[in-house]
This record gives structure tokens, C-alpha cells and sequence, in this order.
């Protein structure tokens, strides 16, 4: 091994399993595009180990890591300082090593969201009425980035109404948000409809009524894959006029993540396509 590569900063992304991840391939591609030399490969924590892999990957050389499931409440433990949106989301998706050897955690996902949406798919959140589907983890990581962008109205629902009701009540300082039951639903329609559970990948699709969508209403799925998910194909028999998968936000969490890391924001367009290629 040459001393290039001892000295190489390392970075991964740590869950379990992780082998599907497409993070490398993404920062790989990011690294490429801003000039800068980095190695990035997903790692594999065993439950419940997850703090001694971290403190091992950082041993050798580690620099930050991306966190995904199931450890990412596991990572805002571990995270000696955090931002704003990381301590209210309860999760972190990001660390960082800082020059004082301490771990900074952050949370992209919300932003991730947010840029597909808006800067991708050219979606306006301001001003709509938004409904999210599900209550854990995923959809708590981007409620405060939506509400940022001060939607009309943002109703969470879920299968279990009270997560969904006790979920807005932690975040009701930022804006007009409120929890129901899947079941409460009713006749509401909405502008924006964000399926935020992954039971659908399963074509496990929670009972939604057919006149979810506006007039020229958009659907997004959190969840990609190289076909469109059962919620994205129920979303086009119900009268949704724009569809879209979360591969996008994916790759702009990604970006945001990288900027934490390097100082430096990549270009997603591309990064995005190059991806999309490789799920077919």
C-alpha cells in the first residue's frame, strides 16, 4: 500500500444490512466531480455494536460516517454535539470527527427531501396542504425541513393514531401541523401526498381513500426502486399528476452530507441518473 492510501480520509456508511447501500457508488461519484481523494465503503455493524464498530472505523483512519437503519438513534446517542434539526428529529444520518477528536451528528434527510422536491422536481411546498404517511422514524426526520418551507397545512396520519398525534405535537412550534388516524382521513385531498412508511416496497399499501389528490397534485415515495412501488402505481390510478420515488432525495441527503464533511456541495443531476441506471 502506498502512503497516499494510509493518508486517505475514510468515510462509510454504517447499518445492518448495508450490503444494498448505493452510498459508495454515490460519494464515490461526488469525490470524482469536486476533486477530492476519499474512500468510501459501507460497513457492516452487528446489533448492539454499533458504537465499537464507529469507534474502531475512526481508529483506522475514519473521518465521518452516514448512518441508516437501524442505527441512526443509536449515532444521536453516540454524537458528543448535534444540530438543531438532528436533536429535534431524535436521529442522526451524519457524524463527523472533529479536529478535537469529538463526534458531531447531524440529519440530512429532511433536506434531502426538500431539494428533490423543490430544486429536482420543481414542487412548491410553501402555501400547499401536505399530507405524510407514517410515523416513525423516517417521516420524524423530515417534518421540520417541510415545515421550514411553511406549507399551508402538514397532516401526519398513520395506522396508529396516537403516534401520529403525539409526532406533531413535538412539532407544532414550527408550523401548522396535527396527527390522524389513516382512517380519519375522509374526504380531505391534498397537494403533496409523501408516503413515509416502507411497507409499500411489499405492496403492503395502507387503506387510502381515492380522492387523496388535488387537482394537479404530486405523489412522492420516500422508497425507490427500479420499478415504481405499489404506492407510486396506486398514486397514478388515483389521480395524482406527478409521481415520484425517493431515489432523488437519496442522493441530495447524500450531498448535503458530503458538504458537512468537505466544504463543498456536489452537483446531483447526474450522480442521480448514474444511479438510476444502475437499478435497472
Amino acid at each position: 500500500m502506498t502512503l497516499q492510501n494510509e493518508t486517505l480520509d475514510r468515510y462509510a456508511v454504517f447499518g445492518n444490512p448495508v450490503a444494498h447501500s448505493k452510498s459508495p457508488q454515490i460519494h464515490q461519484q461526488f469525490a470524482r466531480q469536486c476533486g477530492q481523494s476519499l474512500s468510501y465503503t459501507a460497513e457492516l455493524a452487528e446489533i448492539g455494536q454499533f458504537e465499537q464498530a464507529v469507534r474502531q472505523f475512526i481508529e483506522n483512519g475514519g473521518k465521518g460516517m452516514n448512518v441508516t437503519v437501524p442505527f441512526k438513534e443509536d449515532a444521536w446517542q453516540l454524537a458528543d454535539s448535534r444540530s438543531e434539526r438532528a436533536q429535534r428529529a431524535g436521529a442522526v444520518n451524519t457524524l463527523m470527527l472533529k479536529p478535537d477528536g469529538s463526534l458531531y451528528g447531524d440529519t440530512t434527510d429532511g433536506a434531502g427531501l426538500v431539494n428533490d422536491l423543490t430544486k429536482n422536481h420543481a414542487i412548491t411546498i410553501t402555501g400547499r396542504d401536505i399530507l405524510i404517511i407514517g410515523a416513525g422514524g423516517a417521516v420524524r426526520g423530515v417534518l421540520e425541513e417541510i415545515l421550514l418551507q411553511q406549507p399551508a397545512s402538514l397532516v401526519i396520519a398513520n395506522r396508529t393514531k396516537s403516534k401520529a398525534v403525539q409526532l406533531a405535537a413535538d412539532f407544532t412550534t414550527l408550523g401548522n401541523i396535527s396527527g390522524c388516524g389513516l382512517d380519519e382521513i375522509g374526504e380531505r385531498s391534498f397537494d403533496i401526498v409523501i408516503n413515509g412508511t416502507s411497507a409499500s416496497l411489499q405492496g403492503d399499501l395502507p387503506p387510502l381513500p381515492g380522492t387523496l389528490f388535488k387537482t394537479g397534485a404530486c405523489s412522492y415515495d420516500m422508497m425507490y426502486a427500479a420499478q415504481p412501488t405499489p404506492f407510486m402505481q396506486w398514486s397514478t390510478e388515483n389521480g395524482a399528476e406527478q409521481v415520484f420515488d425517493g431515489l432523488g432525495m437519496l442522493v441530495e441527503q447524500a450531498a448535503e452530507s458530503f458538504s458537512i464533511w468537505r466544504g463543498i456541495k456536489p452537483e446531483t443531476a447526474e450522480v442521480i441518473t448514474s444511479i438510476r441506471d444502475s437499478l435497472s
